[in-house]
């Protein structure tokens, strides 16, 4: 499976500016013929928090007709990171994906709200995993703060998740802690971990960049910059169902003695 990244500098609060280098973007990296793309956390507003209320995108509905209409043109799978979605009870941090076909195979909202950035006070934290399908894989999708939980990590791959595909707005102040987390999480999973972050900088923050995909043994297959940029490399599945057949991690766990 070979997988783009699609690192981003995201205009804040800004989505008909977003939607088009998104656009761009997507165009650029399917001309490579990837088998799918991913894009980083609230791609189409940035952190613009306190606004969320009136540029949160009912139900997904807009993302989701761009997205599907750009994959089913390429037929490619998309990983879309994710958008503020308008919901009854409030705004949701919301990750989707959509198949070659254009159509949803995945809709997770981000459970663990970053409280250091007031996503508690403008955000209704998910409640359900983020388990899909990609071309027969079976993948998993989290979002940023996420990637701290490795409970959370651990109860999809139990499930039988092979890749991570994670989206972040990570700072750059925390950038170590990225990729340690990232590394530590496709380790004692023996999984692919597929990470996309943002570029650039808004009002409060500047972001880390460093997308990275990471295979199963923990080797780094490749890595962004800081900057804006579309990062390739390719995920070879065998190498899961051979990191868990050498370490049986997962035969040998004893949960019941875990509560």
């Amino acid at each position: 499976m070979k997988v783009s990244l699609l690192q981003l500098d995201i205009a804040f609060g800004d989505p008909v500016a977003n939607y088009a280098s998104a656009e761009r973007a997507i165009r650029l990296a399917a001309e490579r013929q990837p088998d799918c793309l991913l894009l980083p956390e609230l791609w189409t507003t940035g952190y613009d928090l306190t606004r969320l209320g009136e540029m949160a995108d009912p139900e997904g509905t807009a993302a989701l007709a761009f997205i599907g209409g750009l994959a089913k043109e390429y037929g490619i799978n998309i990983v879309a990171g994710s958008t503020a979605w308008q919901r009854g009870g409030g705004a949701t941090n919301t990750m989707f994906a959509v198949n070659r076909e254009g159509l949803p195979v995945l809709e997770y909202s981000k459970l663990h709200l970053f409280r250091l950035m007031d996503e508690h006070l403008y955000l209704q934290p998910g409640s359900s995993k983020g388990l899909f399908d990609l071309d027969g894989t079976p993948c998993a999708g989290v979002i940023c703060y996420d990637i701290r939980f490795p409970e959370w990590i651990r109860a999809h791959m139990v499930a039988g998740a092979e890749v991570l595909f994670a989206a972040a707005e990570w700072p750059l102040p925390r950038l170590a802690h990225w990729r340690a987390l990232l590394v530590s999480r496709a380790i004692e999973n023996q999984c692919y971990v597929v990470a996309c972050n943002r570029a650039g900088s808004d009002p409060a923050n500047v972001f880390a960049g460093h997308s990275m995909i990471i295979d199963p043994w923990g080797e780094i297959v490749c890595e962004a910059g800081e900057g804006e940029e579309i990062v390739s490399g390719e995920l070879d599945l065998a190498k899961v169902r051979e990191a868990r057949r050498q370490i049986p991690v997962f035969a040998d766990r004893r949960p019941e003695l875990y509560t």
